[in-house]
């Protein structure tokens, strides 16, 4: 199973770039991110100048939630150090906007040898004590931050996927990479409406790329505000798909 994840995610990284950026383009030309909207009569920035304000934003917010994390950060840090050895931290290639692939990085939840190309599921063997607590409250998620200050992420956008979910789901759901067209967010809509964690079927995941679609042709600043404010409320939610 592993092996033709592996195949699988090879086809996807060869095709995904070239049909992300058409896609972009296409949301640009004629999508709700346009130079000008008939919402409300008003005229709305651009795309380029709303996204250039996002990423200032998300810069200041890392920044700041970093710095003040940074406590927090090397308990965890320590503590995953002590219940199970090196490595600490967790890295895994992920699409990012456009398509891009990049490295995320999260405190290490499962035993080191843990093998990958499958969801963690309830009770998964994998995880460890103290990862299932990290996994209950993102306190796992920390270490992005600094994926958003090197530019990969987003503080709020549609959670990127390991590259073999995006193997597989990709073929199934036709409009599945549309969700490339914003950066990738350490919390999104989906989240915060109880699409967090495992997607065991088709249903699961078609409901989640719902919520990142809406989210991608109705963004604003504003949006992004609401997301994040509500995120905290449902971080310890056992509602998850």
């Amino acid at each position: 199973m592993i092996g033709r994840a592996h195949e699988e995610t090879r086809a996807f990284t060869q095709s995904g770039r070239a049909r992300a950026r058409g896609g972009f383009a296409l949301h640009v030309a004629g999508s709700v991110a346009g130079t000008s909207s008939e919402r409300g009569g008003r005229e709305r920035p651009s795309p380029g100048t709303a996204l250039r304000v996002k990423r200032a934003t998300d810069a200041c917010i890392a920044g700041i939630l970093l710095c003040a994390s940074l406590p927090v950060f090397i308990l965890i840090a320590f503590g995953v150090l002590v219940a199970t050895g090196r490595p600490v931290f967790y890295r895994q290639s992920r699409r990012g906007h456009h398509g891009r692939v990049f490295q995320i990085v999260k405190f290490r939840t499962m035993t080191a040898n843990a093998k990958d190309g499958y969801q963690a599921a309830p009770g998964d063997p994998r995880v460890t004590g103290l990862g299932r607590f990290l996994r209950k409250s993102s306190l796992d998620e920390i270490p992005q931050l600094w994926n958003v200050l090197r530019g990969d992420m987003s503080i709020v956008g549609p959670r990127p996927h390991p590259l073999w979910l995006d193997a597989r789901y990709d073929p199934l759901l036709p409009d599945y990479q549309r969700r490339l067209l914003m950066p990738p967010g350490i919390t999104g809509l989906a989240q915060i409406s109880g699409c967090r964690g495992f997607t065991p079927t088709n249903n699961d995941m078609r409901r989640r790329l719902d919520l990142d679609l809406h989210y991608v042709e109705n963004w604003h600043l504003g949006m992004d505000l609401q997301i994040l404010l509500r995120t905290p409320a449902v971080l310890w939610s056992s509602d998850a798909c």
